[in-house]
């Protein structure tokens, strides 16, 4: 009976400590924004590193066939941030995660845009300005475990209908991986764009002011 109870106290006593350390390692994972205004620039990589980034416009590889961002990095608000790591959290938990094209964008670049292709078919006026301006737009896609770009039916930026969440022309596969994305980000405090399966906006994100912070690429 001694040994009975011997073992049951050691047992409870490892359960507690099991329960003290899940509660600690919740809390350090919350202690990273402590101290930051939700409204913030951050670098997105400071507060995750389970991210794939691959800015398009650092690149000539996009639609305007121009490199208009000086280096490859993603920064958004904080609280844009906080939700993207939620969901990709969950995004992992299924054996994906997500990649991104497109973060926040400096209003100076937004006017770029504008002035190689003038069109709001594809770029956003910069006298509006964008979400993207504003530090509460992404634009994602999900890879597999093997860096693999899940078939969402079109590339990035493909202005076309075949690109809207409604459209009903493709396969079941695609239709899944489309579904999977939009759901998990909406369950997320994101919304979806309608013409593009790969942009989501923070929800309230346009009652941001627009910006034109800069990140230093040194």
């Amino acid at each position: 009976m001694k040994f009975k109870s011997y073992f049951l106290s050691i047992f409870t006593l490892l359960i507690l400590f099991s329960c003290k350390s899940t509660k600690s390692l919740k809390g350090s994972s919350n202690s990273i924004y402590n101290g930051i205004n939700d409204t913030t620039f951050v670098k997105l990589i400071d507060f995750s590193s389970d991210f794939v980034i691959d800015m398009k416009y650092a690149t000539k590889d996009n639609f305007l066939k121009n490199k208009v961002y000086d280096c490859d990095e993603c920064y958004l608000r904080l609280k844009t941030v906080k939700s993207l790591v939620q969901a990709n959290e969950e995004f992992i938990a299924l054996g994906y995660r997500i990649k991104l094209f497109d973060c926040y964008r400096p209003l100076d670049i937004q006017k770029k845009m504008w002035a190689i292709i003038p069109n709001t078919d594809y770029v956003a006026n910069p006298a509006k300005g964008s979400i993207h301006n504003r530090g509460g737009a992404v634009d994602i896609t999900l890879i597999d475990k093997k860096g693999k770009e899940l078939d969402m039916g079109t590339s990035f930026d493909f202005f076309g209908p075949e690109a809207s969440h409604n459209y009903q022309d493709i396969s079941k596969k695609i239709r899944k991986n489309r579904t999977l994305l939009k759901s998990v980000m909406l369950k997320h405090n994101f919304k979806s764009f309608d013409s593009e399966w790969w942009h989501y906006n923070l929800i309230d994100s346009n009652k941001d002011k627009l910006a034109n912070f800069k990140w230093n690429c040194n």
